[in-house]
């Protein structure tokens, strides 16, 4: 029988969170923050490892409490002007075992009340990596229509970010696919209600939509020069 993780009381502490964003009111409810958030979100990320481990043994479901897949509630309040103390979001990043030392696209689940995505790819790579991945488009513009427009990836995902204003240096402004190669942001993203996050089936659904944006990953891996 398919599990539920993520409950009504998750997004109701999260909202709860969001209207008492204190250290004294959350010291009071940390256990009700284990309860319903940390733990449940810890306990799919393990019980996630192996459907990764099918796509990629390349990409990490790691349920360690700190410095795992799971991010910290705690913000960092250091240069924002924002200075509360926690998230109102939990995040979770199936990050590539060399993204520590490398530019790697990853996998990554946000729930947040009204604001729940999920998103596959590389944000904002420096502009030697981005280059990387545009020549690889421009050298293989057939694979690329492939994995970025064909199915799968279009039964669960759509290209988002920010592009640049005018054509990359070196390359055509003619290109026939000059509009991703005038890409910022090489990531898709999708949105996601309550009712999925919440439902039993929602560990399969996200296993699914992992698997459907693989060949996407695989095309980022390969440019970057990262094993997929």
């Amino acid at each position: 029988m398919a599990r539920k993780y993520f409950t009504p009381k998750t997004f109701a502490f999260l909202r709860d969170l969001e209207a008492n964003n204190d250290r004294t009111w959350f010291k009071a409810r940390k256990d009700v923050y284990d309860s319903v958030i940390k733990e449940p979100a810890l306990d799919f990320i393990e019980d996630f490892a192996p459907y990764l481990e099918r796509i990629s043994r390349h990409f990490l479901a790691d349920p360690s409490p700190v410095g795992g897949s799971l991010f910290r509630i705690h913000r960092d309040t250091r240069f924002g002007k924002d200075k509360t103390p926690y998230k109102t979001n939990t995040g979770m990043q199936f990050r590539h075992f060399l993204a520590k030392d490398a530019h790697a696209p990853g996998f990554y689940l946000h729930i947040e009340p009204g604001g729940c995505f999920a998103g596959i790819g590389l944000w904002r790579p420096e502009p030697a990596v981005a280059n990387q991945i545009r020549q690889m488009i421009a050298d293989n513009p057939g694979r690329w229509k492939r994995v970025a427009y064909g199915k799968p990836l279009s039964n669960y995902w759509s290209q988002e970010g920010d592009k640049l204003k005018r054509p990359p240096k070196g390359f055509d402004p003619d290109h026939p696919l000059i509009e991703d190669l005038k890409r910022k942001d090489f990531l898709a993203t999708t949105n996601l209600t309550q009712r999925q996050v919440t439902g039993p089936g929602f560990l399969e659904e996200w296993a699914r939509m992992c698997k459907a944006g693989s060949g996407y990953v695989r095309f980022l891996c390969e440019a970057v020069g990262v094993p997929f």
